[in-house]
């Protein structure tokens, strides 16, 4: 399987303990700040995308040090940095899972903009391929289907959002039920939990986001 990861420039306190130790298998795309991250944890990505408007003089040249390939773009554009490195990253790259860091955190505008660039006609089917992950979350998301998924071990939480209206989404053995249920407008059905090591969901239409979820400890 070919991992390809995307690391955006949110902030560094949510990434998961994986990531701050460099543990995370396969290649990089850097988004804008996030180039200066990888570098500084001695990665070069194969890619650098963004205005890199956030950087230094002196932090972009290290990029352009670093890494051979980049692609800068001007602030005044229509895709955001996030959009123009998946869109390297399915055409260029066919990776077979593309996991995002770094693009939760921080400015709700731009976390809302990574959240539904998933359903854009040219991304959409793809999104299977997909995954968010932070200190807390694992984002995934679902084309209709019917579909079984495994217990992160540590995570507690599951949560099935539904990005649009959905036919006939069935729960069919997490902790609280559905029955083909008809899901009317976007909606978070949060705080659901697996029963066991598995929980099997299956719908008709739309696109599913399922998110497993912990606390974190305050003083961590």
């Amino acid at each position: 399987m070919k991992i390809l990861n995307l690391l955006v420039g949110g902030p560094t306190d949510l990434w998961p303990d994986t990531l701050k130790a460099g543990q995370i298998k396969g290649e990089w795309i850097g988004i804008d700040r996030g180039n200066l991250h990888l570098i500084r944890m001695g990665i070069d990505p194969i890619v650098a995308i963004g205005d890199f408007d956030s950087l230094k003089p002196q932090e972009l040249q290290l990029v352009r040090d670093h890494i051979p390939d980049i692609r800068q773009s001007i602030p005044e554009k229509d895709d955001t940095d996030t959009q123009l490195g998946l869109k390297v990253a399915i055409e260029e790259h066919q990776a077979d899972r593309l996991d995002i860091y770094g693009a939760t955190g921080g400015r709700l505008d731009h976390f809302l903009a990574n959240l539904w660039m998933v359903l854009e006609p040219r991304f959409k089917k793809y999104a299977p391929k997909i995954r968010m992950i932070d200190r807390q979350n694992t984002i995934t998301f679902f084309l209709p289907g019917e579909y079984e998924i495994n217990k992160e071990p540590d995570k507690k939480y599951l949560a099935f959002v539904a990005l649009t209206p959905m036919d006939h989404l069935t729960l069919f053995d997490e902790k609280y039920k559905l029955n083909d249920y008809q899901v009317k407008r976007p909606i978070s059905l949060a705080s659901n939990e697996f029963v066991g090591q598995t929980a099997r969901f299956k719908f008709a239409s739309g696109m599913m986001c399922v998110i497993q979820s912990r606390d974190v400890d305050r003083f961590n």
